[in-house]
This record gives C-alpha cells, structure tokens and sequence, in this order.
C-alpha cells in the first residue's frame, strides 16, 4: 500500500477496535491507530491513567492520533481494574497485551523488535513496572496460544507524569486530606506493602533483577503527586543499574498538564519528544 500524506505531512489514520482478549466472558478491546502505508511503522502499546480506578483505552485519544500521523502504530488498551479485579490483574493484561501486539506486529505493518509502550499518571506507572518485569509469573500468567514462545520485553517504554512511586503519592493524599485519591490506592493496591512492592523507585533501589529497555521519562516541574526529586531520581538508579534513561521535565506544570487537552501549553513538544524518542529507538 503506498503512502498518501496529506498537505501537512501527515499520515491518513485508520481507527478501529478489537478484540485482543476475554475475561470472564467479557471482551477486552483495543483501538488501533493505524497509517496509511507499507510501513513497517514502531509500534506503541498505550494504557491510559485514572488512577488504576477509572477511565478507558480512549483516554488522551488525541496524543495516539497524532503518534499514528507522524508513522507510528498505536494500540490503546482496555484492561481490568477494580472493584472487578485489583492489582496485579491490570499487569498481567498489560503483558499478554505487549505480546499479542508482538505476535500480530506484521499484521499491523510493524515489527516485533519494534513494539514498546507509554502511558500517563497510574498508566505511566504501569507501564514501566510491566517494562521492568516482563517475565513476572504474576504478570505473564495469561496464556496467548497463538505465539507462547513470545516474551513482553519491549523496545522502550515512555512514562508521561507516570505515578512513580504510589506508596510516595499514597503518603501526600493523606497529607492532602484527598479522601477519593486514598479510596482508589486502597481499591487496586489493598495495602501499603503492596504499594511499596509494586513501585519503580523502591525496585531499583532494592538491586533486583529487572529489565532496563530504554525509558523516557516526562512531566512536569510543579507535579503535586509526583515531585521532581522522585523523577530524577528514577532516571539516575535507572541508569546506575544498567539501563538508558532520559528526562524531560515542563517548566510549571502539573500533575495531568495535557490529560484531555491538545491545546494545552506542553502538549505539543511532549508529543514531538514522544516521537522523536520512538524513532531513536526503533527506526534509529
């Protein structure tokens, strides 16, 4: 198929929804963004935020346009959360989800070496905790029967004002008196314990053995939930344990600066970070 571009440079997109699993009797979708064109295209897996409560794979619909425009295939994930199923649940579909993209990547133009994910705010955060433990017997329980050789390590991972460390978060809503905030950690997480083993940061400074596939990490200077000191941080063990990682921080903005805004100051050059950082580490 050749490429049409529009005036602007543009992929044409194609939108669709799929069905990439069954829980329960109950499908679990996802929505493609497909380019126009022969491809092969990177290939991003997208989970959305809503602090692991809420929310669905059309969430920030406008940040997967524009990556399927500029060439890169996306697939925006529904998954389980509670009260239906807690954590580690929304983790093992993250995983079958990363391999299921893998096993039909030439199906969507792609190629399996060329399949990473992103995601914002508790997406952020899962997506780098399911990037760092692909082969977690608790993350990849689910059987994909089409491809059981196939692993979820990925080819990056992108965490746009990812919820880094939800213990830290859980300990400032208290402070906040953010009784909604408290009640959701409580709903996916159950216990602090839980927080704390589920936590990129408490990972790395544990020294356990995890995989390091190239990170971005992006938000902004004035997060409320996830402070500076925290981002840099994560850069820094990330890179001291072996793996490359970059941050890029928004001068005055806050937690969720662009979460439903295509006009909001940032929302473009985060885009174009997104991209120019997928292109590096696929396409090269």
């Amino acid at each position: 198929m050749p490429t049409t571009l529009d005036a602007e440079g543009r992929h044409n997109v194609r939108i669709e929804d799929v069905e990439y699993q069954r829980q329960g009797g109950r499908p679990l979708l996802a929505r493609l963004y497909r380019p126009n064109g022969a491809g092969p295209f990177p290939a991003a897996l997208q989970v959305h935020g809503g602090a692991w409560v809420s929310k669905d794979r059309t969430d920030n619909d406008f940040i997967a346009i524009a990556l399927a425009e500029s060439g890169i295939f996306v697939a925006s994930i529904d998954f389980r959360m509670p009260p239906e199923a807690p954590y580690p649940a929304s983790l093992a579909d993250i995983n079958l989800a990363t391999r299921w993209l893998k096993a039909n990547a030439r199906e969507f133009r792609s190629r399996t070496d060329w399949v990473g994910s992103f995601g914002t705010s508790s997406g952020g955060h899962q997506v780098l905790l399911a990037a760092m433990r692909p082969d977690d017997t608790r993350y990849n329980t689910l059987w994909l029967p089409d491809a059981p050789a196939l692993d979820a390590t990925l080819a990056y991972v992108i965490s746009g004002w990812g919820v880094l460390d939800p213990l830290l978060r859980y300990e400032l809503a208290k402070k906040a008196g953010n009784a909604e905030l408290l009640e959701n950690h409580h709903k996916f997480w159950g216990d602090e314990a839980a927080m704390a083993e589920g936590s990129p940061p408490r990972i790395l400074e544990r020294g356990e053995k995890v995989a390091l596939p190239p990170a971005l990490i992006f938000g902004g200077d004035h997060d409320e939930w996830v402070p500076v000191e925290v981002m840099r941080k994560v850069v820094a063990d990330y890179r001291k344990a072996g793996g490359e990682a970059e941050l890029q921080l928004f001068e005055g903005a806050n937690h969720g600066f662009m979460t439903g805004k295509p006009n909001a100051p940032y929302a473009a050059a985060a885009i174009e970070r997104m991209k120019t950082f997928i292109m590096k580490h696929t396409v090269g």
